[in-house]
């Protein structure tokens, strides 16, 4: 027993030693930078807030995967953002083109907060119209001055 214990323990006191450097995912590293300036303007399928660049779910590994072989075949990256978004649609981009099933996209915080900013001016404009429009009472203006500190101006005779 004592045997197989000290056999255990030199091989986990070994297992160290096998251990191998990470192999780079690309061996040339223009094209693994071309491939993080891409995927870094796509959108992760998986994780919607990450770019495909910092998305560790698989389907991200997998294109990312893709990209890379597309990009060892020549394509450009317009060729690659094309043929992702015809598979994908404009999900896929961070930033999508501007068309028509597009424009809400573009346009609708402006319209929302033109429709918030009309809604407040129309709401002040009833409030005004309904707050009575009544004079101060001699009284109440006398008070008014007092604690001002303003003196009253006396009446001419």
């Amino acid at each position: 027993m004592k045997r197989v214990l000290l056999s255990l323990w030199l091989a986990l006191l070994l297992t160290p030693l096998n251990a191998k450097e990470a192999v780079p995912v690309a061996q040339d590293p223009a094209l693994e930078a071309r491939l993080n300036r891409l995927a870094k303007e796509l959108r992760c399928l998986v994780c919607q807030n990450e770019s495909l660049a910092d998305s560790q779910a698989d389907l991200a590994a997998d294109l990312r995967r893709e990209i890379r072989e597309m990009m060892r075949q020549g394509k450009s990256d317009a060729e690659i953002t094309r043929y992702l978004t015809d598979r994908y649609g404009d999900f896929v981009l961070y930033r999508p083109p501007l068309k028509s099933t597009t424009w809400l996209l573009w346009f609708g915080p402006f319209l929302l907060a033109g429709l918030a900013i009309a809604g407040f001016l129309y709401f002040l404009a009833r409030r005004r119209k309904s707050l009575p429009d009544a004079p101060l009472s001699p009284e109440e203006q006398a008070r008014v001055e007092a604690l001002l500190g303003q003196r009253p101006e006396e009446p001419r005779s």
